[in-house]
């Protein structure tokens, strides 16, 4: 994944590298600070968008197929996927 600067269309940090495969879905957290993306092979990561690649924990599993869907509360305090697994899971 890369994040772009819309003003000066130039990278903001390296791209972003840890999902195995594609990336379905990505959501930014209410403050900016976190990003989350969710992977072909059922991963979400979430990242520190003012530190650059920096992944925060461990990534979250639990689906057994691609995650099409994510968001995050308005609070920040959570994560909510869909998946092709046909299940909808709370982080």
């Amino acid at each position: 994944m890369i994040i772009w600067d819309v003003e000066s269309k130039q990278m903001v940090f390296k791209p972003l590298v840890k999902h195995k495969g594609g990336v379905e879905s990505v959501c930014f957290s209410p403050d900016g600070k976190r990003l989350a993306s969710g992977s072909l092979y059922s991963k979400v990561i979430i990242w520190d968008t003012e530190t650059g690649a920096t992944q925060i924990g461990q990534p979250c599993t639990g689906h057994t197929d691609k995650i099409y869907s994510l968001a995050i509360s308005s609070d920040g305090s959570f994560i909510v996927t869909a998946s092709h697994d046909k299940t909808v899971r709370l982080w």
